[in-house]
C-alpha cells in the first residue's frame, strides 16, 4: 500500500509530513521505556534493543514477498501489528518508519513526498488499531501462549482494512483526482480484508514462533504467564519462582542470527517467487483511474531502484543481492537508531542493571 508521489496534493501531503513527524518524535520518546526498561520491572526490555532492528529487518524482507488474494491482485505485509507485538508500540512505529524510509530512498519504492502519508498509514494507524485491539483481547482471553497468538490474528487481520480506510480518507481530503470516495473505499477495504488474512497468518505465524522460542523477548507476551500451582494438603499455591537463568543462556544471540539468516533468504531467495501482480492499492488506483496522477519517484535513478540492481541483467541475481542490501542496510540502520535511543534513555538517568549493560 506504498502511496507514490501525485496521489496526494501538497497541502495535504506536508500536513501528513506533520503528523508523521509527530508521531515518530513521540515514539522516540516512549520507545526508550520500551528498549531500556527496569528487568525486574519489565522482564525482558533489556533485550528489546539488539532485536528491534532485526524486526524491521523482517519486515522489509517479507514485505518483498506480495501474495495473490484475488484475480490479478496481490497484497504484502504491512507490518505495524508484527512490530507492535513483537517489540512495543513506540518501537513499533519507528520500526516501520526505518523500513519506508529505506524503501523510499533505495528503491523509489513509496513517493517522498508522500513519505508522511505512508508513515501515517501503514505505520501509526496499523500500530495503534492493532495494538489496542491486541491488548483487549490478552485481558480477557486466558492468560496463554494460544490466546497471545489467537490475539495476534485479529488485531493483524483488522489493522490492514484500517489502514486501508485511512488511506481512503486522505485521499477525500487531499487526493488530485476526482474519483467517488464511497465507491474507491469499499473497494480498499474490500480487497485490504483479504490482505488482512494474509497478514494475520504471517503475524500469528512469526510471532508464535518467538513466543515458542523466547516468550520473554515477546512485548506484547511480557506479564501474561502464571505462577504454576501446586497442590499442598487439599489447597492450591503458588509454586516457587524458579532461578533465574544464566546471562549466557539468556543471550537473544542465537534467536537474533537466526532472523537475519530468515530474512536474509526471503529477500534474496523467496522474493523471486513473489507475485507480480498490483497491490492492492494500484489495483484500485487503476480500476477507479486515478493512477493517472502517478509522479515519477525522486530516487528513480538509484541503483537500487524497483529492487534491482542497476547493470546486472540477470534478473534473479538482480532482485536478490537488491533484497539481501536492502536488509543489511535496514537492520544497520535500525539498529543504529535504537542503539542511540537507547543510549539516550541511559544518559537520562535511566537505571542500568548487570543485565542491560551487557547487552
Amino acid at each position: 500500500m506504498h502511496v507514490p508521489d501525485g496521489f496526494i496534493n501538497a497541502p495535504v501531503s506536508v500536513a501528513a509530513g506533520v503528523a508523521a513527524a509527530a508521531a515518530v518524535a513521540v515514539s522516540l520518546r516512549g520507545a526508550r521505556r520500551e528498549l531500556g526498561g527496569t528487568p525486574s520491572q519489565l522482564p525482558g526490555a533489556d533485550r528489546t534493543a539488539p532485536l528491534a532492528g532485526l524486526v524491521a529487518a523482517f519486515v522489509f524482507a517479507v514485505q518483498m514477498l506480495n501474495f495473490p488474494v484475488a484475480a490479478g491482485t496481490s497484497g504484502h505485509l504491512l507490518g505495524g501489528a508484527l512490530a507492535a507485538i513483537l517489540v512495543g508500540p513506540f518501537t513499533g512505529v519507528l520500526c516501520i518508519a526505518v523500513v519506508l524510509l529505506m524503501q523510499g530512498i533505495l528503491f523509489a519504492d513509496g513517493g517522498l513526498t508522500a513519505l508522511g502519508v505512508n508513515i501515517t498509514v501503514m505505520g501509526v494507524v496499523t500500530v495503534l488499531v492493532a495494538y489496542g485491539l491486541f491488548r483487549g483481547l490478552v485481558k480477557v482471553l486466558p492468560r496463554t501462549r494460544r490466546s497471545v497468538t489467537a490475539a495476534s490474528f485479529v488485531a493483524a487481520l483488522v489493522s490492514v482494512p484500517a489502514s486501508a480506510a485511512a488511506f481512503t480518507l486522505v485521499y477525500a481530503i487531499g487526493g488530485v483526482t476526482e474519483v467517488p470516495v464511497g465507491s474507491v473505499l469499499t473497494a480498499m477495504v474490500g480487497v485490504h480484508l483479504l490482505i488482512g488474512i494474509g497478514e494475520a497468518a504471517i503475524t500469528m505465524l512469526t510471532v508464535g514462533a518467538v513466543i515458542a522460542v523466547r516468550p520473554d523477548l515477546v512485548y506484547g507476551a511480557r506479564g501474561l504467564t502464571t505462577r504454576l500451582k501446586l497442590r499442598v494438603g487439599g489447597e492450591l499455591v503458588d509454586a516457587p519462582a524458579a532461578e533465574p537463568a544464566p546471562l549466557a543462556a539468556r543471550s537473544p544471540r542465537r534467536l537474533w542470527l537466526g532472523g537475519l539468516v530468515t530474512s536474509l533468504v526471503l529477500a534474496g531467495f523467496v522474493s523471486f517467487y513473489a507475485s507480480a501482480s498490483p497491490d492492492g492499492l494500484e489495483k484500485v488506483a487503476s480500476d477507479k483511474g486515478f493512477d493517472k496522477s502517478v509522479e515519477e519517484h525522486a530516487a528513480a535513478g538509484s541503483p537500487l531502484a524497483d529492487y534491482g540492481v542497476e547493470d546486472i541483467d540477470d534478473t534473479r541475481l538482480s532482485g536478490g543481492l537488491a533484497g539481501v542490501i536492502g536488509v543489511g542496510a535496514t537492520v544497520a540502520v535500525g539498529t543504529g537508531v535504537f542503539y542511540v535511543v537507547r543510549r539516550r534513555r541511559d544518559a537520562a538517568g535511566g537505571e542500568r542493571t548487570p543485565a542491560q549493560s551487557s547487552v
